[in-house]
């Protein structure tokens, strides 16, 4: 045969593969975990869908700059350990942003894939490697250097300040992790709720880490049981990394909201994920189940909050000033939430609550919303319509309409930059702060964002607080 006649063969197009779950009728009686993960053979048909592009714009698109056709050939050839060995020279919690991580906003929608077909399933792949190596007990933990002399103190123990602690306790310096809550993880274990992130995988990443030697102590308030200044001068830290998250719920500001049955979903969240509120009063704190509840805003914690109250038996129903193409929550959690029976009142905007003469919530005045010009979001802004006042029969109200920066660290830091939203002002280039030795990353300085991108702060902050311990130059950028 002649060579020119020949041609190279390729790959056959294989549809995505889809994740199987647990049935809606079910799944809304509990909290077990939503999708069970694929098959090892489901994994690797998933796997040959990739086609190995030689410059792969999907790692562009991760915030920690996984090898991802990498860790995905290794799924391929059925070399499971491998894979998991890529993922975790960039991601210390790839079970974790396997399944939380917004991929179809980051490194899927950068798949050359999805010009004809849906995107290779990177998200599922990464959380098939990791769950594989913890259920298999094939753990293999990085090696650490030798001892450096230096000591970090890293203040948060959620996903930047997880990353950070990960990164520098391989290079040899000592870490110890401060966390307010009784139990680290931060938003992961708080915030999350176990149907779509069980604690105990969050528990067994956290504790890779440990058997690294990060060091973790929670019950702990650095800005009242410390001071940064107290770390740095009396504790002996040479650095600081700040990864606190800004976990200050805001209100709308309306009549009514100082009820009980009122609940920001902060608290509604972490009375059910970190306390067992779910379960009072086996568990210590209370948590007011009702009978319908109305869940105001339209991002992923007004979804975890809404199908949270669904499984507490409440009717659950989601009030949303903009309509649906307008929700910030990720597709899946929006499809989930669907699934099980939550309402949704789109384009309405809740007026005032009302209670009964007990102080009690009885229901919610709303008012009917049409979509006007774009607003500074890039999405169009809801106008009133006059007259279209209703009322929403509801006894529970729990309020998601954004977070920001808690005060009390960064107001007891002298010296410490903030802006004019109180978030913390780092070099975007290293994450250092305005104090030299202290660095900062994730929420405290995005505003509330997502988990991958806090690890991508905490990777970058990582890699400065190294040569600053080391007293190496900063690296010079790179020039175009």
């Amino acid at each position: 045969m002649n060579d020119k006649n020949k041609t190279t063969p390729k790959k056959e197009l294989v549809p995505r593969q889809p994740m199987p779950e647990q049935p809606a009728e079910e799944r809304q009686k509990n909290f077990k975990e939503v999708p069970y993960g694929y098959s090892p053979e489901t994994a690797m048909i998933e796997a040959r869908r990739c086609i190995q592009c030689k410059k792969p714009r999907c790692v562009a698109g991760c915030p920690v700059g996984i090898d991802i056709p990498g860790f995905i050939k290794a799924i391929e050839d059925g070399d499971f350990p491998e894979s998991i060995r890529i993922l975790k020279e960039s991601n210390a919690l790839p079970a974790v942003c396997g399944r939380v991580c917004p991929q179809e906003d980051q490194c899927e929608i950068l798949c050359v894939l999805s010009v004809k077909q849906e995107p290779v399933a990177i998200g599922r792949l990464e959380r098939f490697a990791a769950d594989w190596e913890r259920e298999h007990g094939e753990v293999k933990l990085p090696k650490v250097a030798p001892p450096t002399g230096r000591k970090v103190a890293v203040v948060g123990a959620g996903p930047a300040g997880l990353t950070v602690a990960g990164d520098l306790i391989v290079k040899g310096h000592e870490v110890t992790i401060f966390e307010a809550l009784h139990k680290p993880g931060g938003v992961l274990v708080y915030g999350i709720p176990e149907f779509r992130l069980p604690n105990e995988i969050v528990e067994f990443e956290i504790s890779n880490l440990e058997k690294l030697g990060v060091k973790m102590v929670n019950n702990v308030v650095v800005g009242k049981t410390f001071t940064i200044k107290e770390l740095m001068e009396e504790e002996g830290f040479d650095s600081v990394f700040l990864g606190v998250g800004a976990g200050l719920p805001w209100f709308m500001g309306i009549p009514g909201e100082n009820l009980n049955g009122v609940y920001s979903a902060n608290e509604y969240l972490t009375r059910s994920n970190l306390m067992g509120g779910f379960d009072f009063p086996r568990h210590d704190t209370p948590l007011k189940k009702g009978k319908r509840a109305a869940i105001i805003g339209g991002g992923n914690v007004a979804m975890d909050a809404a199908r949270t109250a669904k499984r507490l038996g409440a009717e659950s129903i989601v009030v949303y000033r903009r309509s649906r193409n307008e929700m910030p929550a990720r597709i899946e959690e929006i499809h989930h939430a669907e699934e099980e029976g939550i309402e949704f009142h789109f384009l309405t905007a809740p007026v005032r609550i009302l209670g009964n003469d007990e102080g009690s919530v009885v229901g919610m005045e709303c008012l009917k919303m049409e979509l006007g010009e774009p607003d500074d979001s890039g999405r169009r802004r809801p106008v009133p319509v006059k007259g279209s006042e209703y009322v929403l029969n509801v006894d529970v109200v729990i309020v998601s309409v954004g977070t920001g920066s808690n005060p009390l660290l960064t107001k007891s830091t002298p010296g410490l930059e903030l802006n004019k939203w109180d978030y913390i002002v780092v070099d975007e280039k290293t994450g250092a702060t305005s104090i030299p030795g202290v660095y900062a990353g994730g929420d405290i300085v995005r505003g509330a964002a997502t988990v991958i991108l806090a690890m991508g702060d905490g990777r970058m902050a990582s890699g400065a607080m190294h040569r600053y311990l080391m007293g190496e130059p900063e690296e010079e950028p790179e020039e175009s």
